[in-house]
């Protein structure tokens, strides 16, 4: 038995944010919740599976926390580790839905979370935040596939209590903004580091790649 892919210098899941830290829209954000309804039907909340990761089918592929499209790539990635397990290849049609609904999401969460005022697009359109992952040409590594959500579970853990670490931050930050202006450039930095583990993890979930994810919120 192999062990999990060890993370590479230069992790192949990119995530930021633009950062708007000042001249906050304050109507928008407080109401955020409600305007980002639509995008949290279809991509889900921030966090999701990157929060819930491991922890039985409810946490795996949840609607409030992944949306109809998150529900939908889930199911897909079951169907992908069949094919990888059995066969040692990725669907490339399956993998572009993973991808095309991690861009979404991306933009989505970013949206919710506060880390921008400017409204998300429905679909794969052009937005202040970066994510980038490449289709895995080379053999996959059918153990780590395998066992992925075994693999996943110390992410998991660390993510659940980041993510309620976040939450915290993220009320804080909103009555922030509503009485400054401003989001605190601390908790912003916290947040997108937050993001940034959580979307990895999700990906690796998503089984778009076998590099194992690092324990960091930074970029690497």
């Amino acid at each position: 038995m192999t062990e999990a892919t060890a993370p590479p210098a230069g992790y192949p899941v990119a995530f930021d944010v633009e950062p708007q830290l000042t001249h906050r829209n304050r109507l928008t954000v407080g109401f955020r919740l409600i305007l980002a309804i639509p995008h949290i039907l279809l991509a889900g909340t921030p966090g999701g599976a990157g929060f819930a990761a491991g922890f039985g089918t409810g946490g795996f592929a949840s609607l409030s926390g992944n949306g109809v499209l998150g529900t939908a790539a889930f199911v897909m990635a079951i169907i992908s580790w069949f094919a990888i397990v059995f066969r040692g290849k990725h669907p490339r049609g399956l993998w572009d839905f993973a991808q095309l609904y991690m861009r979404w999401r991306t933009k989505a969460i970013a949206y919710t979370a506060l880390l921008r005022d400017e409204y998300p697009p429905f679909g794969d359109g052009g937005y202040p935040v970066t994510y980038d992952v490449s289709y895995p040409e080379q053999p996959r590594d059918r153990w780590s596939v395998g066992l992925r959500l075994i693999y996943v579970i110390p992410h998991a853990l660390i993510l659940f209590f980041l993510g309620v670490a976040w939450l915290v931050t993220a009320v804080i930050a909103w009555f922030a903004i509503l009485f400054t202006g401003k989001y605190p450039e601390g908790l912003y930095r916290f947040a997108v580091g937050v993001m940034r583990w959580s979307v990895r993890v999700e990906s690796y979930l998503l089984l778009m790649r076998d590099e194992y994810p690092p324990f960091s919120m930074e970029p690497v």
